[in-house]
C-alpha cells in the first residue's frame, strides 16, 4: 500500500448487518479515517503485495435515527486486519472486538488521492 488517501467500504460478515463507507489516510505505517460517526486510528505494515494492521475505533457522534442500531454504538472497537492490494486498490478481511463478541467483515480500498 502506498501512502495516500483511500476511500472505504465495509461489509460485515457471518450473518450481521452491516456496513460503512468512509475515508482513510495512510502514511508510512499509519492509519486514520472515518467517516459521520466513527473515527479510526491505527498502524500497518505492508509486505510483498499483502498488509496488515491493527485499529481503534471509537464514535465521535450519536446517531440521529433513533431506531438506527449501529454494531459498534458508543464502544471502544479494536480491530484487526490483513489483505492485498495492487494498483491503488486493496481487499482486506479483519475481525473486529465489540465487547465480547467478534465481528468478521471484508472491506475495499480504493486511493483516490497521493498524500
Amino acid at each position: 500500500m502506498k501512502n495516500g488517501l483511500y476511500s472505504i467500504h465495509i461489509q460485515m460478515l457471518d450473518g450481521v448487518k452491516g456496513r460503512a463507507s468512509g475515508v482513510i489516510i495512510l502514511r508510512d505505517g499509519v492509519l486514520l479515517g472515518g467517516d459521520p460517526y466513527f473515527w479510526s486510528q491505527g498502524a500497518y505494515t505492508v509486505r510483498d503485495g499483502s498488509w496488515k494492521g491493527e485499529l481503534l475505533t471509537r464514535q465521535h457522534t450519536p446517531y440521529h435515527d433513533q431506531t438506527a442500531r449501529p454494531v459498534f454504538g458508543g464502544r471502544e472497537v479494536t480491530t484487526g486486519f490483513s489483505g492485498t492490494y495492487k494498483d491503488g486498490a486493496s481487499e482486506v478481511f479483519g475481525t473486529s472486538l465489540v465487547g465480547s463478541r467478534s465481528v468478521s467483515f471484508r472491506a475495499t480500498l480504493r486511493k483516490i488521492a497521493d498524500s
